[in-house]
């Protein structure tokens, strides 16, 4: 498994709610590739509960379109927008039952368009969360000029 970098944590202003190391209320999350895979191993944190010591629908779904953005940076070497997030819930996610394993995976990419497949799993490997990703690419050279995307070689830990 290997670390993958977040190049935008240096950017002025830059504060994701979903991977800014530096935003104190965000999800803070890291990531790593394992071949097709992109990985999240995340602690869930109470704060985000719903009801009881249970995960947040809509936290949920941010991790699992979080993981899906990351996905396009690394396999699909570019940047996107969701344009459709389809979650469903298959089994209860705790806030204090140990850390949570999210994966996704690029499924297909056109010209326009990139589908992700994500997932969240308890501290059982039980799959508790899945979503369907759509993404709007844009082309490369867009990305870097309106993007700040860096490249897949800003992404490399070295």
């Amino acid at each position: 498994m290997k670390k993958i970098k977040n190049p935008y944590s240096k950017l002025e202003g830059y504060n994701c709610f979903g991977c800014s190391p530096n935003n104190q209320f965000g999800l803070q999350m890291e990531f790593y590739e394992e071949d097709d895979y992109i990985i999240s191993n995340w602690e869930p944190k109470t704060y985000l509960s719903g009801y009881g010591n249970i995960l947040h629908g809509g936290i949920q779904s941010t991790i699992l379109d979080e993981i899906s953005s990351w996905v396009v940076f690394v396999k699909a070497k570019t940047v996107g927008f969701t344009a459709t997030l389809n979650v469903k819930y298959k089994n209860t996610v705790y806030t204090d039952k140990g850390p949570l394993r999210v994966r996704a995976k690029l499924i297909d990419q056109n010209r326009r368009f990139a589908t992700i497949h994500a997932e969240i799993l308890n501290a059982e490997g039980i799959i508790c969360s899945v979503a369907e990703a759509k993404y709007f690419i844009f082309p490369q050279d867009v990305a870097k000029q309106k993007f700040h995307y860096p490249g897949i070689e800003g992404f490399v830990d070295k």
